[in-house]
């Protein structure tokens, strides 16, 4: 049981470091030699675990992701807030974040479908997984919004979610570049403050 329970901490470690990698430096200009110095495990080691770079950039993004839809999750779990005010508590958590960050990084996701979304199939369905993924769980907040009187019924939610995922992304992108969190700021303001409520 030991063994597994370490094997899969190595693992867990090797993600965690191949996440900030990537977003620091992108999946071309991350080397498996640097992240394997970081954990301290050895090259024939991590191929016990991922079959290759493309394969390891794969299971980054699924890692990645989690902790974002656990967190959106628990905010719509919160008996005291509807679905619309749920997803505002949860972006106004991301923004904050971001402040501390000092704008950097951005989003895994996004930074991976620029950078190789259409030229690595196996990485590619990874991050169709995880969009797929996030936009449900955003789909059933701003349904769960419209049955309660919150969020305007004359806009499929499906269509809205994919709106936020995507003006959200643009955003990040302007905000890295501008070193601002207006850009981040004008999606909470204009799409869940205004364009999305009933």
């Amino acid at each position: 049981m030991r063994k597994v329970a370490d094997k899969y901490s190595k693992k867990t470690r090797l993600l965690d470091q191949g996440v900030t990698l990537l977003l620091e430096k992108g999946y071309h200009g991350s080397g498996l030699q640097e992240i394997l110095v970081t954990v301290n495990i050895p090259k024939g080691s991590f191929y016990s675990y991922f079959a290759s770079k493309e394969q390891f950039a794969a299971e980054a993004v699924s890692h990645y992701i989690e902790p974002f839809i656990q967190r959106l999750a628990g905010h719509l779990q919160d008996p005291e807030r509807d679905g619309l005010a749920a997803l505002q508590a949860y972006y106004h958590d991301l923004v904050a974040e971001v402040a501390q960050s000092g704008f950097k990084g951005g989003c895994l996701l996004g930074n991976l479908m620029a950078e190789i979304g259409d030229t690595s199939p196996i990485c590619r369905q990874a991050l169709l997984d995880a969009v797929a993924r996030y936009s449900r769980l955003q789909k059933a907040a701003l349904e769960r919004g419209q049955l309660q009187g919150k969020v305007r019924k004359d806009r499929d939610a499906q269509n809205m979610a994919d709106l936020l995922f995507n003006t959200w992304q643009g955003a990040l992108l302007r905000m890295k570049v501008e070193q601002s969190l207006a850009p981040l700021q004008a999606v909470c303001d204009e799409l869940l403050d205004q364009y999305f409520r009933a």
